[in-house]
């Protein structure tokens, strides 16, 4: 619908001949002005975004399998397409190198660049040893030559894309996965179906390289119980305690967790499948990407043969055209393999839209193995206040700068609390930052990324978007505090049973219009099949005092008020006096709330329910804090 009334005369991805003509014909035009072919790409990436968040969103029920391949086709397709037209860009500015001549080298040099990509290429024209190195002034890229290329008819491009269209999906576990709408009986289903399901996820997630990690499911096995007993891992038990559950809790008219339980639920066969998956990572130089994420896009670093120049002839512009298009230049030579030969030196300017808490990791991506690999790069050196980095090659590739996917977690602290009628802000505190994010009716907005007393990215705050489009915004951003389905492997927490994890944030999300909730230092001591937080009623916008939190404990099935406060000496599960047991937090809370904070709550809109719900979940903070 939203694409129909766009009216915009693109094509609809969905339809394969639509997407073929759009692709045919934009393969025929030969103007391959760098201007042209940059809008046309924007495009292009919108086209390919649509794709991969219908792969993505589509429940599975609603997708044919033939659909889903066609989508990936066209993924595929397109990157391919745009990666083409972006070198037939190159090879055009390379022929006509005199519009962008160096007055003071003789050499040619130009910066293009738009949201999505930078082009910044130089060409060799005067072959002089003293000038085989240059920096790029608008874009702060820079690199030093050995004096062989120096003294060769050669171009340098480094194509900087903001996107990165190579990390492999099958390697990344960056999401939280779907939140989907299913009653138990669908859950039973998907329990039974556990072993089919996730292999075809895997047999889309290998043909589909392409899908960004932010959105990817990871079938990763878990032990299946609501505790974490070795004995209790039934499906049928978990099936019928949620059911008993949501009979108690019928006025919980939020989505249940179902696909989220499913892919933790795995049967045994899955789980050993991971397992040996991941013997599989035993190069100490390919990149595990579950552990590290790309920031920032990706480098493209090429050296090019110099085509043959335009020249002018009696008014006449002349250009020979050779039929083999954009032309690598071989480094090091082929005969020079086993002999020692000058590494380039670059050096990348950052962007100050992306964070790099500690120094990145430079690596090169290997087209073979389809991973990024850390061998090849060395002497790598990263200035923090300039904001580069600079290393040192062997030969020409791709490179991508890659970043602790965990160095935020665990987080030191978090806090929900109401600031309005459908409206709250959660802030999530971190070892490097503090972020808060605001939450208003159906959306949500980056509010504050603060980084040692300094407001940060504020190119990506004070924008009302979902939180599907947040979690993306962050992580592209190198501010991840969204664990995936493997961080537990690779940050030190003790995990909570699924349902009561789960459960409490349902239950936390329907009552926020009206109560705050924060960070607890006693969760840890309680075990894994119990959460425990701060609750306190809140009905104004100001910040929540100490004195008036209250301390809760819940496990899915039973909420208690405790009698101890965040500065007793030992944890202790003594109810608070005049208090009871009550099968769900809602209820628990009634028996202290005024009639205020309880018409508050029955009055919020389920679209603001479901946005707390969503940012819990994937922030999981008690579990990550």
């Amino acid at each position: 619908w939203e694409h129909y009334l766009s009216c915009d005369g693109s094509p609809d991805p969905t339809v394969l001949q639509e997407i073929n003509t759009f692709m045919s014909l934009w393969r025929e035009d030969q103007n391959e002005d760098v201007q042209l072919v940059m809008e046309k790409g924007e495009q292009v990436l919108n086209l390919i975004e649509k794709l991969q968040f219908l792969l993505l969103d589509t429940p599975p029920n609603e997708i044919t399998e033939k659909e889903t391949v066609q989508y990936q086709q066209s993924i595929l397709e397109l990157q391919n397409l745009l990666h083409q037209k972006y070198n037939g860009a190159t090879e055009h500015l390379l022929k006509v190198t005199n519009m962008y001549e160096d007055s003071e080298t003789g050499n040619m040099q130009a910066v293009i660049k738009d949201k999505n990509v930078t082009f910044c290429i130089w060409a060799n024209l005067k072959k002089k040893v003293r000038f085989k190195n240059h920096v790029f002034c608008d874009a702060q890229h820079g690199f030093d030559l050995p004096k062989s290329l120096a003294m060769s008819s050669v171009a340098v491009r480094i194509l900087h894309t903001r996107y990165d269209h190579l990390s492999p999906l099958w390697l990344q576990c960056q999401s939280v996965p779907k939140l989907e709408v299913l009653d138990s009986e669908e859950l039973t289903q998907h329990s039974k179906d556990n072993v089919e399901e996730p292999e075809e996820e895997e047999k889309k997630a290998r043909e589909e390289p392409s899908v960004p990690a932010e959105e990817e499911m990871c079938s990763d096995g878990r032990k299946s119980a609501v505790s974490f007993k070795e004995n209790s891992n039934s499906i049928a038990d978990i099936n019928e305690t949620e059911e008993e559950t949501e009979k108690k809790s019928e006025i919980l008219d939020i989505p249940s967790q179902g696909i989220w339980l499913a892919f933790i639920f795995q049967d045994p066969l899955m789980q050993e499948e991971s397992n040996e998956k991941e013997e599989e990572l035993t190069d100490e130089n390919v990149v595990d990407l579950r552990q590290f994420v790309p920031v920032g896009g990706v480098y493209h670093i090429d050296v090019l043969q110099l085509p043959p120049q335009v020249k002018q002839i009696k008014g006449w512009s002349m250009v020979e055209l050779l039929d083999v298009g954009l032309e690598a230049y071989t480094y090091p030579p082929e005969e020079a393999e086993d002999a020692t030969h000058a590494p380039i030196q670059i050096t990348l300017g950052l962007s100050d839209s992306v964070m790099y808490f500690e120094d990145p990791v430079v690596a090169r991506w290997d087209p073979a193995g389809q991973q990024w690999r850390t061998d090849g790069i060395s002497n790598m050196t990263y200035e923090t206040q300039e904001k580069s980095i600079t290393f040192e090659m062997d030969a020409f590739y791709t490179i991508a700068l890659l970043q602790d996917a965990h160095l935020n977690m665990p987080y030191r602290a978090w806090e929900l609390r109401p600031t309005g009628t459908d409206e709250a802000l959660l802030t999530v505190t971190t070892v490097f930052a503090t972020v808060q994010m605001q939450i208003k009716g159906n959306r949500c907005m980056l509010s504050s990324v603060v980084v040692e007393e300094k407001d940060v990215l504020s190119h990506v705050t004070g924008k009302w978007i979902s939180p599907v489009d947040l979690r993306a915004v962050l992580k592209k951003a190198g501010v991840n505090i969204f664990p995936g389905e493997c961080s537990h492997k690779y940050v030190c927490v003790k995990e909570k049973a699924p349902l009561a994890e789960v459960r409490a944030y349902q239950q936390m999300a329907l009552v926020a219009s009206a109560f705050a909730f924060a960070w607890s230092k006693w969760n840890l001591e309680a075990g894994q099949e119990q959460v425990v937080f701060k609750v306190s009623e809140h009905l104004k916008a100001d910040s929540v005092k100490d004195k008036d939190w209250s301390l809760y404990m819940f496990n899915g099935q039973k909420a208690q008020k405790l009698k101890i406060t965040e500065t007793s000496e030992a944890f202790s599960e003594e109810l608070e006096e005049d208090s009871e047991f009550h099968s769900t937090l809602l209820h628990m809370l009634k028996d202290f709330a005024s009639k205020e904070a309880i018409d508050k709550v029955e009055a919020a809109n389920f679209l603001f329910i479901d946005v707390v719900y969503q940012l819990l979940l994937a922030t999981r903070v008690l579990t990550y804090s």
